[in-house]
């Protein structure tokens, strides 16, 4: 049974699959660890979106030209086809949403609910704090 079915499929891509599981439930959890109180700029985006792609990059390898023959480097369309899941950045959007949706629901009186609506209590002093002594 396994030596039809290594037979039918390409020799590398069962292992392509083992890498892309292994990316999904090792790698970008440890990435993504946090991700919903993150405050992320484009910055930020942009350097998740490149470790993404090579990360990607890596597993997939170089693709043989159809047309020189020569060896190059998948594009950022070929790698999205390829890996249909969706992008880390959709996933820390998504779980923003969610957490918001939790921290919505609990009650007035929880702190984490106040500092979503941004009710502070209480004063701060005005001006620049003061100077300690001695240091």
């Amino acid at each position: 049974m396994l030596s039809f079915v290594a037979e039918s499929l390409p020799s590398s891509l069962p292992f392509k699959n083992i890498k892309i599981n292994i990316y999904r439930t090792i790698i970008l959890p440890v990435v993504l660890y946090g991700c919903e109180n993150w405050s992320l700029t484009l910055r930020e985006e942009r350097r998740l979106s490149v470790f993404e792609n090579r990360v990607l990059r890596r597993i997939f390898g170089p693709q043989r030209d159809e047309v020189t023959g020569e060896w190059r480097t998948l594009y950022n369309e070929e790698l999205n086809d390829l890996h249909s899941s969706s992008n880390s950045i959709q996933m820390i959007k998504s779980r923003r949403m969610r957490r918001e949706g939790q921290v919505a629901r609990v009650g007035e009186r929880r702190s984490a609910y106040r500092v979503f609506v941004g009710k502070p209590e209480g004063k701060r002093p005005l001006g620049r704090s003061r100077r300690k002594r001695g240091r």
